[in-house]
């Protein structure tokens, strides 16, 4: 009984062998076919037919050959669903991909590994987690890809307890790797983040650490593809929270010099002409006043003023 369940064992391992050289052989054979039949300077690529998310498997349901440019093709495809998926090792996405789009060497994991931001790091960088909260990470919208400054808000070095607060740029130009802020929470609506992760230098790595210690980190949001820094960096403190400091408008023209000698003249007191009360000769001139019956004449007379 034993030796027959041996055998019975050994037989379906090599049917199962040859049923996957045949596979292979036959999915070989069928993509040499159809990459006689593409027109003259048209290569076949591995491309998505399904959504695939971060971190999604690459399987063989969810991948198709197409057709695409020799001359516009990008590095980094695949050309055979063995090149692909190697026997025996899988892919995983590292970023969105949507239908259609072509699988690159740079948006898929290696053989046989996980998804991991390590692998989308540049040769030489490194990726540090700064803490933030809904106002220090401009309220959600930092996402990943984008570029930000790093403020930092500390007590001035030497000044005491009781020293007002400074801000300073620590660093400039920074690419966000990650945010832990999730799209829809446990009661469906969005949680802010309350980390990030940024692409820095090993030297910038230590700022970062040494900055959560000192005090707190506020990211500011730049421009898609402003590449241009601050030449000169100030730190600002409580004395320049004036409005004065940063306005834009340019200072007003001096007036002509006509109008400075108007404007002189006129400020300067004026003087007003005595006022002459002429004398005139007396006017005699006769009323008559009647009180009942009786009538008396009077004289009035005056100086006209």
């Amino acid at each position: 009984m034993k030796r027959q369940t041996i055998i019975a064992l050994g037989v379906a391992i090599i049917l199962g062998l040859i049923a996957v050289l045949l596979a292979n052989t036959y999915l070989s054979g069928r993509e040499r076919q159809l990459a006689a039949a593409e027109p003259q300077g048209m290569v076949r690529i591995a491309v998505a037919s399904l959504p695939l998310e971060y971190g999604g498997e690459i399987t063989p349901d969810k991948v198709k050959f197409v057709g695409y440019p020799a001359a516009s093709l990008p590095p980094g495809t695949f050309r055979s669903m063995a090149e692909l998926l190697p026997q025996g090792k899988r892919r995983v996405a590292l970023r969105p991909i949507v239908v259609n789009q072509p699988l690159l060497a740079a948006d898929l994991s290696g053989e046989g590994q996980n998804a991991s931001i390590a692998a989308l790091l540049p040769d030489g960088m490194r990726a540090a987690t700064v803490r933030i909260n809904d106002i220090s990470g401009v309220a959600g919208f930092v996402k990943p890809n984008d570029t930000v400054d790093v403020l930092i808000t500390r007590q001035p070095i030497g000044g005491g307890e009781n020293a007002q607060q400074v801000t300073d740029v620590l660093l400039q130009n920074i690419r966000v790797i990650a945010m832990d802020q999730d799209a829809a929470g446990a009661d469906g609506k969005p949680v802010v983040s309350r980390s990030a992760t940024l692409e820095v230098t090993p030297v910038d790595a230590q700022k970062l650490a040494l900055g959560q210690q000192l005090g707190q980190l506020s990211l500011v949001l730049r421009k898609p593809g402003e590449e241009q820094n601050i030449p000169r960096v100030e730190t600002v403190s409580l004395n320049d929270l004036r409005y004065n400091l940063y306005s834009s408008a340019p200072p007003a023209a001096p007036p002509p010099a006509a109008t400075q000698a108007r404007i002189q003249r006129l400020s300067q007191p004026r003087r007003v002409a005595p006022v002459v009360r002429k004398a005139v000769a007396p006017d005699t001139n006769t009323v008559s006043v009647t009180r009942g019956v009786e009538t008396k004449d009077y004289e009035v007379g005056g100086y006209a003023q």
